[in-house]
């Protein structure tokens, strides 16, 4: 009697599923490409290019090309611009990270707990969510970085305390539809404490949306610190591609290149997150997946 073998399909972990999803996208593996060649910049930039960006180096208002010392020219101090991109990528990058975390923390934080428990807790968190969410943002992040000492922390705290009411909306909807489903409800009955049940049960299952907002959240946290930093409104001391466009606002007429290069820096770094994250929501959608 032979052995009789049957050729079924083996089924993907729904991390390999959602990658298949992601790299099916040309527009995300660009993305990622993008974002991972800039981090690479501001990671090794500084050991291959160790120039101070702070320290005069040139005759001011050097054009791109024309100096090779200076090959992307200088600023009204005669800093050097290749410097400042460099070294100016990982403050920017590490902002953007820090305060998108804050945002996620605080955001999931009071979504899950508002989402699971409902009634009195719900309404009292969500009238919080509402009272953040109708404050003007930017405005609301100057008044706190005004307060305390402008530096790096202080701004991205602040970004992070202003952007959390749409993390925390979403995850209240995530929590709502998932907290009674029959998993959870297995969980309750073999006695597993709220806490568990929140962060071990509903949380791993509420993540895809909320990956993709944190993703989106980095982008967002990069313009609020170029915009902070343009009204001057960050660490003077610490170099940052807002700082750059902030200290050269007044000569783009006369050196397009001032502000031009670093604001082009900040909308590659921008359109790089928002296509990866776009790649995430497709991967983690399985309403927009490829059947």
């Amino acid at each position: 009697m032979s052995d009789i073998t049957t050729n079924q399909p083996v089924a993907e972990s729904p991390q390999s599923e959602a990658w298949s999803v992601f790299r099916r996208s040309g527009l995300a593996l660009f993305g990622l490409a993008l974002l991972f060649i800039i981090i690479l910049i501001s990671i090794v930039g500084p050991m291959v290019y160790a120039v101070d960006p702070f320290d005069i180096i040139w005759a001011p208002f050097t054009e791109p090309g024309t100096v090779a010392l200076v090959p992307l020219g200088t600023d009204q101090l005669g800093r050097d611009i290749l410097a400042g991109l460099i070294y100016g990528g990982k403050a920017t990058l590490l902002v953007g990270i820090s305060a998108a975390l804050i945002t996620v923390i605080i955001g999931i934080s009071i979504g899950a707990v508002a989402g699971f428990y409902g009634g009195l807790a719900d309404n009292i968190l969500m009238r919080v969510t509402e009272f953040f969410q109708v404050l003007p943002p930017l405005l609301f992040a100057m008044v706190l970085v005004t307060l305390f000492s402008p530096s790096l922390p202080i701004v991205a705290i602040a970004i992070g305390v202003v952007s959390w009411p749409a993390t925390a909306r979403l995850a209240r909807a995530e929590f709502i539809r998932i907290r009674n489903l029959e998993f959870v409800n297995a969980a309750r009955s073999i006695g597993s404490k709220n806490g568990r049940i929140i962060w071990r049960v509903i949380l791993p299952n509420a993540l895809p949306p909320l990956i993709v907002s944190s993703t989106l959240s980095i982008g967002v946290a990069i313009l609020f610190e170029a915009g902070l930093s343009f009204l001057g409104l960050s660490d003077p001391n610490t170099m940052s591609w807002g700082l750059m466009i902030g200290s050269g606002r007044e000569y783009i007429l006369d050196a397009w290149w001032v502000v031009t290069l670093p604001g082009l820096m900040i909308f590659l770094t921008v359109l790089s997150v928002s296509l990866v994250g776009d790649g995430l929501n497709d991967a983690f959608n399985p309403k927009l997946r490829e059947r």
